[in-house]
């Protein structure tokens, strides 16, 4: 065997996937009309493209292709990607490009302040790529973010969406503790779809991370979501809402998994839209006090809208 390594081209091109660039293509279903959405074409998006480049900012809006940046944009909407855009893991489904990531930015905490005040936001999501290799998983980060925020945007409530900080003593407790509105850590699927969809996760340690959260500090929301579509089983999506709710978390949401390339895993199904319906209704059963359940549900899709609800909910349910 030869290996050839191209040293002369210019701009030479890393995948953005080198751990799948050899597996044999999947092929997915062709989409149902229910899953389709308009272009994002209005001026409302350009602007808010237009500050977050300005801002030198990351969403995980573009990264992980979201369907919804069109109608999230338009609103001045968007999810913030800290640490860079480049992940540690290389989960099956998830979009992100991998590879070893850079240094930290210091100043991007204060960058992302600056972009919530500048799009005037209400209620900001942040998220990151997973950062396995920075000792504390990139928990002081995450916190030094909050932080920025609260003294920028006083007002302005605060979603975060973590990673799983698997084997990262102490790193939960140091976000905690810079107390984020709601606390978000997504299971993605159920447990049996765990080696060949999100193989460097482990289901039972995120569960526990979301019970951790409000074991320190119960006044914070909890929110977790899945995908269906990646060949689960109706009673397993059933037991992950059991398992949710013994962890106490409030939000639940499920979407449609939606294929990003011909190397990442297949759509095995489009679930169709009375089957999130039913979802909706036995989870709201099982005590969530928010549930979004619909083909296009994203983690923070109506993110703010979802949590004035959220606070109605537990007014109403006093807990």
């Amino acid at each position: 065997m030869v290996v050839l390594i191209d040293t002369v081209s210019p701009n030479q091109v890393r995948p953005r996937h080198p751990e799948k660039v050899n597996r044999p293509d999947a092929k997915s279903p062709a989409k149902p009309d229910w899953i389709r959405v308009r272009a994002p074409n209005t001026r409302g998006y350009a602007n808010t493209r237009n500050i977050v480049k300005e801002n030198g900012l990351v969403t995980v809006c573009e990264e992980a292709g979201c369907p919804n940046i069109g109608e999230c944009w338009d609103k001045k909407h968007a999810t913030f990607m800290i640490m860079g855009d480049t992940c540690t893991r290389a989960c099956a489904f998830c979009n992100v490009k991998t590879g070893m990531p850079g240094a930290l930015d210091a100043a991007e905490p204060d960058h992302v302040a600056l972009a919530v005040s500048k799009l005037g936001l209400a209620h900001v999501v942040i998220t990151s790529v997973d950062r396995d290799d920075l000792a504390d998983g990139g928990a002081d980060h995450f916190a030094k973010t909050i932080r920025a925020i609260r003294a920028s945007c006083p007002t302005t409530t605060i979603e975060i969406l973590t990673p799983d900080f698997l084997r990262k003593d102490g790193a939960l407790e140091q976000v905690v503790a810079a107390k984020p509105d709601v606390f978000n850590h997504n299971l993605e699927t159920v447990p049996s779809r765990y080696l060949t969809v999100r193989p460097g996760a482990r289901y039972f340690h995120s569960i526990r991370l979301l019970q951790r959260v409000k074991e320190i500090d119960p006044t914070i929301f909890t929110k977790s979501g899945i995908m269906v579509g990646l060949g689960e089983e109706r009673h397993e999506v059933l037991q992950v809402m059991d398992d949710l709710r013994s962890a106490d978390v409030d939000f639940l949401t499920i979407g449609q998994y939606l294929q990003p390339s011909l190397k990442h895993h297949a759509v095995m199904r489009y679930v169709p839209p009375d089957e999130f319906n039913g979802y909706e209704k036995v989870a709201y059963t099982k005590g969530f006090l928010m549930v979004s359940a619909s083909p296009l549900t994203r983690s923070s899709h109506h993110a703010g809208e979802d949590f004035a609800k959220l606070q109605a909910a537990r007014a109403a349910a006093g807990r």
